[in-house]
């Protein structure tokens, strides 16, 4: 794939993210989702391997939504620099 189409399709998905969650409503949902995802809290369950595995995936698409939401256009320019000058 070309770099200024993975550069494209990263600003995209950041458009995408923004525009799914911003507003009042978006506020409610992302505050439950932090909840339901234990976003600030661990996700290990004393003596239950499986229940830590689900609440691990919990974490993990919280943290997606996050990463989707937070990446600044800077930091987009950064990876797609870095990845054009890697070997």
């Amino acid at each position: 794939m070309a770099q200024p189409d993975i550069g494209r399709k990263l600003k995209n998905k950041v458009v995408s993210y923004r525009g799914a969650f911003e507003g009042n409503h978006g506020e409610r949902v992302l505050a439950d989702l932090a909840t339901f995802c234990h976003a600030s809290k661990t996700t290990h369950v004393m003596g239950d391997p499986y229940g830590s595995a689900q609440l691990e995936g919990r974490r993990q698409v919280w943290l997606r939504i996050r990463e989707g939401l937070d990446l600044t256009d800077a930091q987009i320019n950064r990876y797609m620099f870095e990845a054009t000058t890697e070997e």
